[in-house]
């Protein structure tokens, strides 16, 4: 280090000064300028970049709210139309029942009105039978009766007695 001292020249260290303060100038004005000026700008532009990421988080949580909200309707819109089947379902199958019940009430009276006027017509036929047997043995009994003379006899006498006495 003494030997820099020893060779130190003022007029040296003058022009070097010189150089040195004219090569900042020129790096200020030709280099650090616009260094700065693109340092600033890309600055800028991450800032920007920043702000525009921000925005896109901030839109998207209200799209995945829009879209949950969206959902949830979705859902309760789903459920009442399912509820709204299922009664529809339960209505149809109770009137299918009451149709159905009304439908075998009508054939169990129709059955019922069947079976009844076939048991008069039955019953009437019966009767009609019996007549015509209790007839026939009437007459068989009454030709028996009447064949012989004495008991037409007491059979006019005992009629005309019942007779009297009514």
């Amino acid at each position: 280090m003494e030997k820099l001292f020893e060779d130190f020249s003022l007029g040296l260290f003058f022009w070097q000064a010189v150089l040195f303060i004219a090569l900042i100038l020129l790096l200020k004005k030709f280099a650090w300028k616009p260094i700065l000026d693109s340092v600033n700008s890309r600055e800028e532009g991450i800032k920007n970049a920043l702000d525009s990421a921000e925005k896109a988080k901030l839109e998207m949580q209200n799209l995945q709210a829009d879209n949950e909200k969206l959902l949830k309707e979705a859902r309760l819109e789903r459920e009442a139309m399912l509820k709204e089947a299922r009664e529809m379902k339960a209505k149809m199958i109770e009137d299918a029942k009451t149709d159905a019940k009304e439908e075998a009430n009508k054939l169990i009276a129709a059955a019922q009105a069947s079976i009844e006027t076939e048991k008069k017509a039955a019953i009437a036929e019966l009767k009609s039978q019996v007549a015509s047997l209790s007839i026939e043995i009437a007459e068989k009994v009454v030709r028996e009766e009447l064949s012989n003379k004495d008991k037409q006899m007491k059979l006019v006498e005992s009629m005309l007695s019942e007779a009297t006495l009514n």
